[in-house]
């Protein structure tokens, strides 16, 4: 991997490039294509599927490298990630407005930190689909704001603030008539198409302030979505590198970076859906695997479900486990629950041990407190569709689910180079 100053310039990069979920699998695989990947096209017949290749499914993508010497029953080794994050998304009559001034329509989407969101220059970005099925993806640059009441007309807001999700949570764009203006005609024209052939449209807001290092020696990183475009971009540049060394041997290296994660994953581009099956198949009936081939690699795979998680906050501790606080700047997290809300057990443990051993990584173990039920990931979900054991990781953050979040620069490279061992395990 490189320095981690390089790949912090990098990252930042990649975040300013998708401000949704759509944008990032369209990065992700435009970055592919330079790195030598080809796309394939699922209502096509995939003649050679062997090397670098990937697929597009919505704001979902997966792509993989696979090895001279694959055989039928050749396991894999997946990197499971999400692109999507909590924000707001634009709903449909989304043109709106009172009292002289222009707003946009929105419906919460996932569970963003909502206070977080208010007096932050906000864009839309997402994409719009012509009545042909064409689509296009758009972005406006800085175009909203959700304000917040002044303090003088509510004295008691710092004692307790309490957003009403239709109410207040509208965010503003001009001033005027909205019976005059047509914000999908405006997202139309920066697409370059006409309003009238737009029927269809999934147009989400990201916070516009780029991604900056700050602190005693530039050592925190604040940035939008680094849950979790700070696992697919790990992946990415794993996945890259694996590809790079033209292996003959070893286990086809995989990235699943699924769309929906943050509302259950419940979609055809969602980890409860289809998508992984669907392209693990393909790459199985290219080699000549048969069905006792598929399930004979599966038992010998693995998939590390990376996705953001807790450092302890210094503010509120008492929220953590007292005997596992990981910090910033400590390495990527090993997550465990009891309860399975993490996919983690002592075979998966012991296997990322030996990965971030094998790349020099430190790495700490997060467990909830009891009183604070945990979230979940994509990794529970993985193991019951595809029966392949799985790990859960990821990067330390401060704010989730905030419109800017925190995390330790150390911390994503060290994921990426923990993963790159993860693609390329040694004998």
């Amino acid at each position: 991997m490189d320095a981690t100053p390089d790949y912090i310039a990098d990252f930042s990069a990649f975040l300013a490039a998708s401000p949704s979920s759509y944008h990032a699998a369209a990065e992700v695989a435009r970055r592919l294509d330079v790195a030598g990947f080809t796309q394939l096209i699922e209502s096509e017949n995939w003649i050679d599927a062997a090397a670098g290749h990937y697929v597009v499914r919505d704001g979902a993508v997966i792509a993989w490298s696979q090895p001279v010497g694959a055989g039928p029953t050749t396991p894999f080794r997946i990197l499971g990630a999400h692109t999507d994050s909590p924000g707001f998304k634009l709903k449909p009559k989304p043109t709106i407005g009172a009292h002289g001034w222009l707003q946009a329509g929105v419906e919460v989407y996932g569970g963003p930190l909502q206070n977080s969101w208010l007096d932050r220059e906000l864009e839309l970005a997402g994409r719009l689909v012509t009545r042909d099925g064409t689509e296009r993806l758009v972005r406006t640059g800085p175009f909203l704001r959700i304000p917040q009441l002044a303090v003088h007309l509510d004295r008691e807001v710092n004692n307790g603030l309490i957003l009403d999700r239709q109410r207040h949570l509208t965010p503003v764009f001009g001033v005027g008539d909205p019976f005059e203006a047509d914000l999908v005609a405006h997202l139309a024209g920066l697409a370059g198409i006409l309003a009238a052939d737009v029927a269809g449209y999934d147009i989400l807001t990201a916070d516009t302030q780029a991604p900056a290092t700050f602190g005693l020696g530039h050592e925190l990183f604040a940035a939008g979505r680094l849950d979790n475009l700070s696992s697919v971009y790990a992946g990415l540049r794993a996945l890259i590198e694996r590809s790079r060394h033209g292996a003959h041997t070893g286990p086809i290296s995989v990235l699943a970076a699924f769309d929906h994660e943050e509302l259950g994953s419940q979609s055809r581009s969602g980890a409860s859906g289809p998508f992984l099956d669907d392209i693990l198949t393909r790459i199985g009936h290219g080699l000549g695997a048969t069905g006792s081939n598929r399930l004979q690699s599966y038992a010998e795979s693995w998939c590390l479900s990376a996705d953001a998680g807790h450092a302890v906050h210094p503010n509120y501790p008492e929220r953590h486990d007292l005997a596992n606080t990981p910090i910033l700047g400590g390495g990527p997290l090993l997550k465990i629950n009891a309860n399975q809300r993490y996919a983690t057990d002592a075979h998966g443990a012991a296997l990322w041990a030996r990965t971030c051993a094998q790349a020099n990584v430190q790495y700490q173990e997060f467990v909830s407190n009891n009183t604070v039920p945990c979230g979940s990931t994509i990794g529970p979900l993985t193991a019951t569709r595809l029966g392949i054991r799985v790990v859960d990781v990821g990067v330390p953050l401060l704010s989730m689910h905030s419109a800017r979040e925190l995390c330790h620069v150390n911390d994503p490279p060290a994921l990426a180079a923990a993963t790159a061992a993860f693609f390329a395990p040694e004998v």
